[in-house]
C-alpha cells in the first residue's frame, strides 16, 4: 500500500456535492447561437481562420495555434459564422473579448474525421494532432496540453499523476466524468504515457468519490496504473498539493513540476485526449456541474459558446431568490458577468446563488495578526504580510515573500476571522507587477535600441575616419613612389582655382562692369 505524504494547511469546507451528483451526465440542447471566444487558453490566443458569412462543419477549425503556446478551437456544430466582434465573456474582469458567433442550422453535421492509432505514431506528431484538436487542461490551468506532454523539452518524466481528486465544494463533474467513462479516461491516460513515458502512473481520487475510485479502478485492470483514494482536504486538488501527497516530493518554489520529473494532468483533459486521437474529435463540448439555487441540479455535457443562461435553463431554471451566479466552485471561482456569456474550456461548474445557501459576507475588519491565514496556507506562504505589502504597494516586499507561489486557493479568506478578501489583494499585486515588469521591459528594449544606434552611428565615423586614413596612406605611398606626383597635384589644384575664377569672372552682369569702369574715371 502506497504511503501517503501530507501539505502544509488546507481547510474542510462544506462539500456540498450529494446535490448534483445523484442524476447521470445529461446532453444539454443544441442552442440557436454559439459564441466561441478566441481566448480559451494560457498563452497566445488562437488566430481566426473564417469570415462572416463562411459556412462551418461540426469540429471544424475556426481558429489555428498562434504561437508554441496556443490550441487551436472549432465550431461546436454545423452553421454559419455571423460575426466576429467583441462579446461577453466568463471572466473575472467583466470586460468582453473577440470571439466568433456561429448561427446554428441545426443539422448538426460533422466533418470528415480520421482517427489514427496513436501506438504508430512519433509523440512529437501526436503533439501537433492534439494542439489542432484544442486539448487544454480542463482542470482550471487550461494549459495547453501538447506542450505539457512535449517529451523533447523538458527532462526525463518518471512519473505521471493523473489528477481527479475535484477537491472544489458543489463541483461534480470529474467525479461523474470517471464514474460514467472511466474506460475512456484510462484509454486516454494509455496516450498520455505513450508519448511522455513515465515510469510508473499514479491516479489520484479523493476517498469522498468511492463510486469513481471503484469505477477507476476496475478500468485500470491489466494496466500498472495505480488509483489512489486521498484524504479529502482542500486543495488536495492543487498540482503541487496532490503532487506531494502522492510522491512525497516537493515542487521548488519558482519551479513547475517537470523540474521534479513529475507531469500532472486532469482526468477530464485525458478523457479529451482519448476523443481527440481515436476518434478524431476536436474539444468542442464538456461536462459541466450546474449546481446552486436552481430547481434540478445535476451534470450537463454542454457545447463550447453555449451561452450560459441556456445551461440554467436547463437544470429548471434559477429559483426567484437567485442573485448571482459563481462560475467555478466558491472557493477559487468568480461572478459571472452576464448570463450571455458562454461556456469555454476552463468553465467546470456554475452555481447559483442565494442569501440562504452563501449569506452576506460580514463588514471588513482591520487585520489582527492572528496567523490563522499562515496556518491554512498550502503554500506555506504568510498571507497576512502579503497582505500589508500589498495594501502598501510595496510590490518588490511582496515579490521577495514569494508573492507568485500563491495559487489563490482562498483558504485564507476562508479563515480570516476579519473577513479580508485576502486573494483579491494578492490578485491585484500581481496584476500591477505584471504591469511594472512590462514597463521594464519595453523600457529596457528602448534603451537597448537606442545604445544599438548610438554603437551604429559610433561604428561608422569610425569606419569612415579609418577608410579616410586609408587613403590618405595611400596616396602619400604614391607620392613617395612618383617624385612628379606632388607637382603634378599642384598642377591640378591650381588649374582647378582658375577654372573658378574664370567662372566667377563669367557671372558677374556686363552693367555691374560699366558702372564700376564709370566710377573709376578722374
Amino acid at each position: 500500500m502506497r504511503t501517503l505524504s501530507t501539505f502544509h494547511g488546507g481547510v474542510h469546507p462544506p462539500q456540498n456535492k450529494d446535490e448534483s451528483n445523484r442524476l447521470p451526465i445529461a446532453p444539454a440542447p443544441l442552442p440557436a447561437r454559439l459564441i466561441v471566444p478566441l481566448r480559451q487558453h494560457i498563452g497566445t490566443p488562437a488566430r481566426p481562420i473564417v469570415q462572416p458569412g463562411d459556412l462551418v462543419l461540426k469540429g471544424q477549425m475556426i481558429a489555428q495555434a498562434a504561437g508554441p503556446v496556443s490550441a487551436a478551437l472549432h465550431a461546436p456544430t454545423s452553421g454559419r459564422v455571423v460575426a466576429l466582434e467583441n462579446h461577453a465573456v466568463p471572466h473575472a474582469s467583466g470586460m468582453p473579448d473577440l470571439c466568433v458567433i456561429i448561427a446554428a442550422d441545426g443539422e448538426d453535421r460533422w466533418m470528415e474525421r480520421q482517427p489514427i492509432d496513436y501506438r504508430n505514431v512519433d509523440p512529437a506528431t501526436l503533439g501537433e494532432r492534439l494542439r489542432d484538436a484544442g486539448v487544454v487542461g480542463l482542470g482550471g490551468a487550461v494549459f495547453p496540453t501538447h506542450v505539457k506532454l512535449d517529451s523533447g523539452t523538458q527532462q526525463k518524466i518518471h512519473t505521471l499523476v493523473v489528477n481527479g481528486a475535484e477537491c472544489e465544494p458543489w463541483i461534480t463533474s470529474d467525479d461523474m466524468l470517471m464514474r460514467e467513462r472511466a474506460g475512456e479516461i484510462v484509454e486516454g491516460i494509455k496516450i498520455m504515457a505513450h508519448m511522455i513515458q513515465p515510469e510508473e502512473v499514479l491516479i489520484g481520487i479523493e476517498d469522498n468519490k468511492p463510486e469513481a475510485i471503484a469505477a477507476m479502478r476496475k478500468a485500470c485492470q491489466g494496466t500498472n496504473y495505480e488509483v489512489v483514494a486521498v484524504p479529502t482536504l482542500y486543495p488536495t486538488g492543487g498540482e503541487k498539493q496532490l503532487i506531494k501527497v502522492l510522491t512525497g516530493k516537493e515542487v521548488p518554489s519558482g519551479c513547475r513540476p517537470p523540474s521534479i520529473g513529475v507531469s500532472c494532468s486532469n482526468t477530464g483533459t485525458a478523457y479529451t485526449v482519448h476523443r481527440a486521437l481515436n476518434h478524431s474529435e476536436p474539444v468542442i463540448s464538456r461536462v459541466v456541474t450546474m449546481t446552486g439555487n436552481v430547481s434540478k441540479p445535476q451534470n450537463f455535457e454542454v457545447l463550447i459558446g453555449t451561452p450560459i443562461g441556456e445551461i440554467v435553463a436547463q437544470a429548471g431554471g434559477a429559483k426567484a431568490d437567485t442573485r448571482r451566479y459563481i462560475l467555478g466552485g466558491p472557493m477559487m471561482g468568480f461572478d459571472l458577468p452576464s448570463l450571455e456569456a458562454p461556456l469555454v474550456k476552463s468553465i467546470n461548474c456554475v452555481i447559483a446563488v442565494s442569501d440562504a445557501l452563501f449569506p452576506t459576507a460580514p463588514p471588513v475588519m482591520p487585520c489582527i495578526r492572528c496567523s490563522r491565514c499562515a496556518q491554512s496556507c498550502p503554500a506555506e506562504l504568510q498571507p497576512f504580510e502579503l497582505y500589508w505589502f500589498a495594501q502598501s504597494r510595496n510590490f518588490e516586499k511582496a515579490r521577495a515573500y514569494n508573492l507568485f507561489d500563491c495559487i489563490e486557493c482562498g483558504c485564507c479568506d476562508y479563515v480570516c476571522p476579519s473577513n479580508i478578501p485576502l486573494v483579491s489583494f494578492f490578485r491585484f499585486a500581481k496584476s500591477e507587477i505584471f504591469s511594472i515588469d512590462r514597463d521594464k521591459k519595453a523600457a529596457e528594449i528602448a534603451r537597448e535600441r537606442f545604445e544599438f544606434k548610438e554603437a551604429r552611428i559610433a561604428r561608422e565615423k569610425q569606419e569612415k575616419a579609418a577608410m579616410l586614413a586609408k587613403k590618405q596612406a595611400q596616396m602619400k605611398a604614391a607620392a613617395a613612389a612618383d617624385p612628379d606626383a606632388a607637382a603634378k597635384k599642384a598642377a591640378i589644384l591650381a588649374a582647378v582655382e582658375r577654372a573658378k575664377a574664370r567662372q566667377v569672372a563669367s557671372d558677374v552682369p556686363s552693367g555691374a562692369d560699366q558702372t564700376t569702369q564709370s566710377s573709376e574715371k578722374p
